[in-house]
Parts: structure tokens; sequence; C-alpha cells
């Protein structure tokens, strides 16, 4: 099934995108949009935009946005390493010694093998095509808007967030794990493939970028976005609200299956 990359004409803003989200989903975070720019110009002439004055991951511009309601643009010189620039397509990172995973060989890997087939798993954004990326809280709209959208939210609530996202027009997803380097699980699949895209933060999302140990990851495109928030409105109607309401595990469960199933 294709989503519609941006939204429809009737799209409520993103400011009463970002509420409706908070609310249906108890976010304890701040839903956020990221954009990639093919000049750096483009990414400065954002209103009150932030530029990093030391050295970053990307995890940390990140965690800026959901945690500090920061906008914060880049280029490939405010990012650490490769293994950052490479997922986003910034600086040309994918040369043959970041192919070859040598970085992470005794680290993450036993051996070259392992090494290489892990980079080479990774979804990542082409390189060459973008000087730039910004993060922006939502609700700010200064995006305009973002490629992707990116929320972080507990187990329950991204099943909650899925099943919303299955009310109209069904699909079974399948979604992968790289293991260390999430991040190509998740902003890197969206902005690559434009699909919704669920991962298991790594370590350094969470060492690095302030991810809650019961924390996962969406990112996608606004319009399944509103697909989502639309299919989750329709589920509250039908009784079906996160957090879900414990039944009891020596009840009889008659009466509630019948009210569920």
């Amino acid at each position: 099934m294709m989503y519609p990359e941006t939204p429809n004409p009737e799209t409520p803003n993103p400011a009463t995108l970002a509420t409706e989200l908070q609310t249906l989903l108890k976010l304890r975070s701040i839903p956020f949009g990221m954009k990639m720019f093919e000049r750096a110009s483009d990414m400065e002439a954002i209103e009150k935009i932030r530029r990093p004055s030391d050295i970053h991951t990307l995890d940390q511009i990140v965690g800026q946005a959901s945690r500090l309601g920061w906008t914060v643009g880049i280029t490939s010189d405010d990012l650490v390493g490769a293994q950052c620039r490479a997922v986003v397509g910034l600086g040309n990172a994918k040369d043959p010694a970041w192919r070859s995973g040598q970085h992470m060989k005794g680290v993450w890997f036993e051996d070259d093998e392992s090494a290489a087939a892990h980079q080479a798993a990774m979804h990542c954004v082409e390189d060459g095509k973008y000087e730039a990326l910004a993060v922006s809280p939502l609700a700010s709209g200064r995006l305009d808007p973002p490629d992707i959208v990116l929320f972080y939210a507990t187990p329950g609530a991204m099943m909650y967030f899925i099943n919303g996202l299955q009310w109209t027009g069904y699909k079974r997803f399948d979604w992968s794990v790289v293991g260390e380097s999430a991040c190509a699980d998740s902003w890197g699949r969206a902005l690559k493939l434009k699909e919704p895209s669920l991962s298991i933060p790594c370590f350094a999302e969470r060492r690095y970028g302030g991810v809650l140990d019961d924390e996962m990851l969406m990112a996608l495109p606004v319009g399944p976005l509103e697909k989502a928030i639309t299919g989750m409105k329709a589920l509250a109607k039908n009784g079906f609200r996160y957090p879900f309401a414990q039944y009891g595990i020596q009840q009889d469960v008659r009466a509630g299956m019948a009210a569920s199933y």
C-alpha cells in the first residue's frame, strides 16, 4: 500500500496534529519533524534555527528537538563521524572504509564479514544530494512541511498507533532491526522509503540522545501520520483508548471479550 507523501489540502495545521498525537498517545516527549535540504542556506533561513557550536551525534540533535523543543540545523561538519552522516546522506560518508565496517569490528561485531554485512543492511539516504538537515518540534510549523515526523512512545502506545494505521486499508508491517545504528531503522528508512518505520532505539540513541529505556521510535511522512490519527479516533469511539485499562488476569474473560471482539 502506498501512502501519500504530503498532507492533503484539508490537513489540520502542524500544531493541531502534534496536539492530537500527544493527547491520543499520552506522549512524554515532543513530536518533531526532520527535513533534508539540498542547500545549507535554505536550512539556515529557517526562523529561529539553532546551529551547534560543538560536535554532536545525530542522536543528540534529535534529542534536542524531542526533549528540549529546539529547532536545530546541521551540516556534515557538525556530526562526529561517518556513521551519523551516512544514515542521512550528508558528507559523502559511504566510502570504502565506511562500507567495510572496520570501525565496528571488535566492538559490535566479531569479524570483518559481520561488520560489513551490518553496514550493507542499513537504510540510508543517498549520498551527495543534500547539504543540510533540520529538526524542529512539529507544533512549530517551521519545516513547512517536514519530510518525516518522529516521536518516541512506549510499546503499548506504538501498538495503538499501528492499530490506527491499520484502521483503513489494512497492511501488515514488516520492520527491520539492524542492531546498533538503529537510526537506520527509523529516520533512515523513513527518509529513504517514505514509509512508516518503527525502531528499537540502540545504545547510541539511549547513551547520547536521552532515549528512555521503555521508549520506541516511530518515523513516518505526514500523510500516514494523519491516517493513523484518524484511525485512533475511530478506535476511541469503539472504546479502545490508550493507555489500555487492565481487565485482570483471574477474571472471567467472556464479558470483556464480548465487548472487544
